[in-house]
């Protein structure tokens, strides 16, 4: 079960930051494909590693803005991505808050699937 989550999260990952990479102004992949594939494995880790445990401990604050801090989380998580890689740069605030967005809606929509009975 696990396996096919990580494998679904990351293909979601691969969508999204190629979406990104193309409709939003300032948000870029550079380098090679392997750079860019190892990325996507290092973010994929830590969306199923250390996100969760992320929104445990910032889950009071995710209550009381009814959901929306997890774009904040996201951000926050996008921006230490961008600083400590070399395959992906964000110029700006927006792009980030742009990109944020869009790779939040794309994760949503391919990751929440109807259960099957």
């Amino acid at each position: 079960m696990f396996i096919g989550r990580a494998i679904s999260a990351y293909l979601g990952n691969v969508v999204a930051f190629l979406a990104a990479a193309f409709l939003i102004t300032g948000f870029d992949l550079i380098g090679s494909v392997s750079g860019f594939l190892l990325l996507m494995l290092v973010v994929t880790v830590i969306h199923l590693l250390i996100r969760p445990i992320i929104k445990l401990v910032f889950s009071p604050v995710i209550i009381l803005t009814l959901g929306l801090f997890n774009i904040v989380i996201n951000a926050i998580i996008l921006y230490i991505v961008d600083i400590y890689s070399q395959n992906i740069s964000i110029d700006g605030l927006m792009p980030l808050f742009y990109g944020t967005l869009l790779i939040s809606v794309v994760g949503v929509l391919l990751h929440n699937k109807p259960s099957e009975k």
